[in-house]
């Protein structure tokens, strides 16, 4: 089974340094301390996600991270409406960027379409402003 992924726009996040800074909230995390992203819609895909599969943040137009799925928790909100909780590994791997169009919700994503890791050597790589990392990737120098 190939390897699938979800695209996710951090909003209210302008670098990976902010969402970090979130996920460091208790508000962020699960009662077991994992953080964890909720969703209205349940992915049809589950388990493709799960075998392998990692959410990719995009920042200001162009994915610069990615966390591996963990699992996926049903949770009930305050209004009863049954929710989908994205458990995330704590672990934030910053991306070569690739440039997204915005859009709503989340999307699929290939694993052959999906950008690679960054050395971990590289981590200071993001230092550059979103909208320069995004143009550098659009023509091809990320």
């Amino acid at each position: 089974m190939a390897k699938l992924h979800l695209i996710k726009l951090c909003v209210g996040a302008e670098t990976v340094e902010d969402l970090l800074d979130w996920q460091r909230n208790p508000r962020a995390k699960g009662p077991d301390g994992l953080p964890r992203h909720i969703t209205r819609m349940w992915p049809k895909r589950a388990e493709e996600l799960l075998d392998g599969g990692s959410l990719y943040w995009v920042f200001k137009g162009a994915i610069l991270a990615r966390q591996r799925i963990l699992r996926l928790d049903e949770v009930t909100g305050v209004d009863g409406i049954a929710r989908c909780a994205i458990v995330l590994d704590p672990e934030v791997v910053r991306t070569t960027a690739a440039t997204r169009r915005p859009f709503q919700g989340w999307r699929y994503l290939k694993a052959e379409d999906a950008p690679r890791d960054l050395p971990k050597a590289r981590k200071g790589d993001d230092s550059l402003p979103p909208e320069l990392d995004a143009m550098l990737a659009e023509i091809g120098l990320r």
